[in-house]
């Protein structure tokens, strides 16, 4: 086996660089590790995970990496290059996305991926899990077009929202979806009727409006497993089993998907004394947030708390919850990757984005 020698620079990343620069370096290489270096001096590695953790800790996107990437992180002696057992052995057993190679005085060689390695991506990690999609709203902000179609069936580049939804969380397997409707919910039923997709779904119909989360309860005892909750107007970018795997890990009964986001306040911030004299004073300020994406986990106990047939929120499942002590997860991820297409800013931008 020959293995294809890459020029390592554009997987290495300073450890003076931030959190941020490290998220969007994870998209452009297509891959969640990056090597860190120092004037190509071997340091270690760092993961999304890593971030991840560090973002859940009360760091920012302006946090800089340096005391977070993994310091004793693998690597292979440039010696050892040779020994393609020992190279496919840490690749499978320890799921690495790369291996550095580095010499003697730690100067960083090459870096081999997976794909070069195999020739091939890594497989798409499989489970058994559902999927449930929230799709009774009247999706009011992208109207007129929702005044004739249910929001869901809305079109990014010939093909509806709500199978582009599907069809990404099906890459992990074929497991059950579900469908809440209200609200033009016979268009949306003879829509999937006519397209006759490979998968089996189920449609939860809502006599009447029951918010987001009040449909689950007709769910009660049919679920045996954590399964996923998804609005119908978000799209991501995500490995969907790390999401599973988290939420099992944490032993939650209610995981958030959350975007790390930054705000720029456009205007000068003052802060005044008690005398109301100034005191300090910033300039365009930035607040740094989680954003609730629309993307859950919820472990079927949960839904025990939403009452029947009444209108309930996920913002009231999630309130009842904290009120109960109960631990209720977040999983941060970039805000490249996801998009919220039920607003006609983000649809627009979708529509120029996706294939």
């Amino acid at each position: 086996m020959t293995l294809s020698k890459k020029s390592p620079s554009k997987f290495c990343i300073s450890p003076n660089s931030k959190i941020g620069e490290a998220f969007h370096q994870f998209k452009d290489v297509g891959i969640t590790c990056l090597v860190v270096a120092d004037e190509n001096k071997f340091l270690g590695t760092i993961t999304d995970g890593d971030i991840r953790k560090e973002l859940l800790s009360g760091s920012n996107m302006r946090t800089s990496i340096k005391d977070i990437y993994q310091k004793n992180a693998f690597f292979i002696k440039q010696e050892d290059v040779g020994d393609h057992q020992k190279i496919k052995k840490a690749f499978i057993k320890k799921r690495y996305n790369l291996i550095p190679i580095i010499d003697t005085k730690k100067n960083l060689i090459e870096v081999i991926t997976w794909f070069d390695f195999f020739g091939k991506k890594e497989a798409i990690k499989k489970f058994q899990a559902p999927m449930v999609v929230m799709a009774g709203g009247k999706g009011s902000r992208m109207a007129p077009f929702t005044n004739i179609l249910p929001k869901p069936l809305i079109p990014i580049n010939n093909q509806p929202v709500i199978e582009r939804i599907i069809n990404s969380f099906h890459a992990h397997g074929k497991n059950d979806i579900y469908i809440s409707i209200n609200f033009k919910g016979a268009i949306l039923k003879a829509y999937f009727q006519e397209l006759n997709p490979k998968y089996s779904i189920t449609f939860i119909e809502e006599k009447k409006p029951l918010g987001t989360a009040g449909a689950l309860s007709k769910l009660k005892g049919k679920i045996e497993d954590s399964f996923f909750l998804t609005n119908c107007d978000v799209l991501f970018d995500l490995d969907y089993s790390e999401i599973l795997a988290h939420h099992l890990k944490s032993a939650s009964l209610l995981t958030l998907v959350a975007s790390a986001k930054e705000i720029t306040i456009p205007y000068g911030s003052l802060k005044t004394d008690q005398q109301g004299f100034l005191s300090d004073f910033h300039e365009k300020p930035i607040l740094d947030y989680l954003i609730n994406c629309g993307l859950y986990m919820i472990h079927p106990d949960a839904l025990r708390y939403i009452p029947n047939n009444k209108y309930f929120d996920l913002t009231d499942l999630i309130s009842v919850l904290l009120k109960k002590n109960l631990k209720v997860g977040v999983y941060p991820i970039n805000d490249d990757q996801w998009i919220d297409v039920g607003q006609w800013e983000e649809y627009r931008n979708a529509v120029s984005k996706l294939k």
